[in-house]
């Protein structure tokens, strides 16, 4: 059973991770009167920003990490791909949600697919491939397309592979590198769709509207709430999404991803237990965002109104966007009905996320429209590229 310890407005939440879901957080938890600490690898990083507190040092430097856990009373994170060790060490000396063994199984796609199956929800077929004869039979057995997936560390369509009939899956597995993998059949889907869901310490939960994603290269470009989608889909992935976080025994924030079949089934592809791509519509357009709601969990407070106050579209904003200049920022400005979100990030390095927009309207299709157009205003006026100030370290 999980401690049900409640950690009051003044407490020091510690964030392992220094990308843009920490910094949105930060923000989201200095506004409740909360004190952010953040470690990772890395210094100025977008998290560390806005943080009170950076610490630069590896997953793997026990006494750094120790030393961190000792100034903050709650630890939470802002990617999974954290060392379980890490996490144990953290643990020595402050409350750590989510827990270690919800980080392990999602920090690796094996185990997730196998805790999915084994809790008897809904997911593509799949099989564990560790050998070019593995995949062999993997692919006699579940047939192409199929696609092969890293086992560990994958993101954003790094380290997948789609298989087609003719392939040689000893040539594949060879161009592969030769990793742990998994081969998953390959699923003709209607439409991509998440849920973020909160599960407090006391097992109460607040799912947010179902979100409709698109991808381009693997990468999420738009998402539209709410998604176009029945009444009787909507119950059902919010049920879905409740279900795998209570048999995770999650305290904190959970995406759950799914392929909406043409039948109406739901199939979970990932999970990723903290704040998510898709969710950062409800910055702008929910009563309480993702981010606060993480927030919320983590210390134990009531979760916050999932409710959106306005139908939206988020873009996300990569690195190639910069490459005629810098985006024309006061066009989009102008826009009364669009946000902008910029992440801090010096290098605008193509595929890289940058940040976003989110458009507001009076439907979703018009959101989308609206943050489409936004978006290709960035580039048809941009300024030359010039030479970006990399800023002065400050002290926290």
């Amino acid at each position: 059973m999980p401690s049900q310890r409640i950690y009051l407005p003044g407490s020091t939440i510690g964030v392992m991770g220094g990308g843009q879901l920490g910094r949105m957080f930060a923000i989201a938890a200095r506004r409740m009167g909360y004190r952010v600490h953040t470690f990772s690898p890395d210094e100025d990083t977008p998290t560390g920003q806005l943080a009170d507190r950076e610490v630069a040092a590896s997953y793997d430097d026990a006494e750094a990490v120790r030393d961190f856990a000792r100034g903050i009373d709650v630890l939470t994170f802002e990617f999974e791909n954290v060392p379980t060790q890490t996490v144990e060490w953290a643990s020595e000396f402050c409350e750590v949600r989510p827990s270690a063994n919800v980080l392990h199984i999602c920090q690796h796609r094996l185990r997730e697919k196998q805790f999915l199956a084994g809790a008897g929800l809904p997911l593509p077929p799949f099989m564990p491939v560790n050998s070019a004869a593995e995949l062999a039979e993997a692919v006699k057995h579940l047939g192409t397309p199929a696609v092969l997936k890293t086992a560990a560390f994958g993101y954003d369509g790094k380290g997948q592979r789609k298989i087609d009939l003719r392939e040689d899956p000893a040539k594949v597995w060879e161009s592969f590198g030769g990793s742990n993998a998994v081969l998953e059949q390959f699923v003709e889907f209607e439409k991509e769709v998440s849920v973020i869901v909160a599960r407090g310490a006391d097992g109460k939960m607040a799912a947010y509207p179902v979100c409709e994603n698109m991808h381009r290269n693997h990468i999420l470009d738009v998402t539209v709430v709410p998604a176009g989608i029945s009444a009787e889909v909507d119950v059902q992935a919010r049920v879905l999404a409740g279900e795998v976080a209570e048999k995770l025994g999650l305290v904190g924030l959970l995406a759950v991803e799914m392929f909406l079949l043409k039948d109406g089934t739901l199939l979970i592809n990932e999970l990723a237990p903290r704040p998510h791509n898709s969710g950062h519509f409800s910055f702008d357009a929910s009563i309480t965002s993702q981010f606060e709601q993480q927030l919320r969990a983590v210390c134990g407070l009531p979760l916050g109104s999932t409710e959106s106050l306005r139908p939206a579209a988020m873009v996300n904003l990569l690195g190639d966007l910069w490459a005629k200049g810098e985006p024309n920022w006061a066009a989009v400005a102008a826009m009364p009905q669009v946000k902008i979100h910029l992440y801090g990030k010096v290098e605008p390095r193509p595929g890289r996320k940058m940040g976003h927009l989110v458009a507001f309207g009076n439907s979703a299709e018009e959101a989308m429209h609206l943050a489409l157009e936004a978006r290709s205003t960035l580039v048809k006026a941009s300024t030359p590229a010039a030479k970006r100030r990399v800023p002065a370290k400050s002290a926290h």
